[in-house]
Formats: C-alpha cells, sequence, structure tokens
C-alpha cells in the first residue's frame, strides 16, 4: 500500500513538473526599442557628466593647492608648513567624501538612476506578468541578465509579445 502511495506521490509530482512552461526575453533589446528608456539615458548621461566635471574641478583645486604648497614650502615656517599640509589633507578627504557622494555604492547616482529607471523596469514587470498569464508560463527568464542561459530554444523567446504589448515595433 505504502509504495502504491508513493509511486502515485511521484506520479503526480512528475505530471506537475512537465507541465511547466517556460519563456524569456531580451530585456536589453527591450529597452533599446523603448523611447522613455533613451530619454533615461540621456538624463543620466547627462548628469554623470556633470557630476564627472565637479568632482573634476575639486580635483584640480587641490592639486594646485600641492603645487602651490611645494613650490613655497622653503619659504615657510614649521607652522605653515603643517597647516598647509593639513589643509591639503582636508582637501583630498573632501574630494574622496564628493567621490563617493555621487559615484560610491548608494551614491546620487545610483539613487538617480534607480528613481529615474524605476517606472520604465516596472512597466517590463507588470507586462512580463501579463505575458506569462496570458501563454500560460510557470516561468519567464531574462537573457539579457546576469542568469546564464547557454541556449535558448527560439520558439520560447517572448520578446517580440513584450514589444507588441508595450505598444512598440520590433522593427
Amino acid at each position: 500500500m505504502r509504495s502504491l502511495v508513493l509511486f502515485l506521490l511521484v506520479f503526480v509530482t512528475g505530471l506537475s513538473a512537465s507541465a511547466q512552461k517556460f519563456g524569456y526575453i531580451d530585456s536589453e533589446y527591450i529597452l533599446n526599442k523603448m523611447p522613455e528608456y533613451k530619454k533615461a539615458e540621456e538624463t543620466m548621461t547627462r548628469l554623470t557628466e556633470q557630476w564627472t566635471r565637479d568632482v573634476s574641478a575639486k580635483y584640480e583645486e587641490v592639486a594646485k593647492l600641492k603645487v602651490k604648497y611645494q613650490q613655497e614650502e622653503i619659504l615657510l615656517t614649521q607652522d605653515m608648513r603643517q597647516e598647509r599640509q593639513r589643509a591639503i589633507e582636508k582637501a583630498e578627504e573632501d574630494l574622496k567624501d564628493l567621490n563617493n557622494s555621487i559615484f560610491g555604492l548608494n551614491g546620487l547616482l545610483f539613487q538617480k538612476k534607480k528613481e529615474i529607471l524605476k517606472p520604465i523596469v516596472e512597466e517590463i514587470y507588470k507586462t512580463s506578468e501579463k505575458i506569462a498569464k496570458k501563454h500560460k508560463l510557470s516561468f519567464i527568464f531574462d537573457k539579457a541578465s546576469d542568469l546564464s542561459i547557454f541556449y535558448a530554444d527560439p520558439r520560447h523567446d517572448y520578446t517580440d509579445f513584450m514589444l507588441e504589448e508595450l505598444g512598440l515595433s520590433s522593427k
């Protein structure tokens, strides 16, 4: 009796596992077709360039302080040298803090990118959920993500369905 129950349990589990459908999309391809994403990229590029200029200007200030100190070092008293060295160290620390606050983990760049891309990513997730329900898929993988897909049968590619649902042309 136990072996019959075990056999039925394995059989039913095998049926449900084989009934699962999956598909994949190429989010990178989809994003490149979205005008909103192109605008977001342009905005991020402008912000990055501005912040890079700001950090570079601060770096040049620190470099000028160092050069000026080296030129005047011989003429300075011991107290004046120490004061200038502290000023240079403070300027370097400020530069480091500025760089980290903009380009560091959870810096302005990261936060702004997250803010700008959030509605776009949400739209892709909602659409993929819609596609999954429409085509009775259990899983949708992203070919463009870090998830390794060594081979993908093109008949499981739902990228065009996503583009269609988003109102974008695949051409």
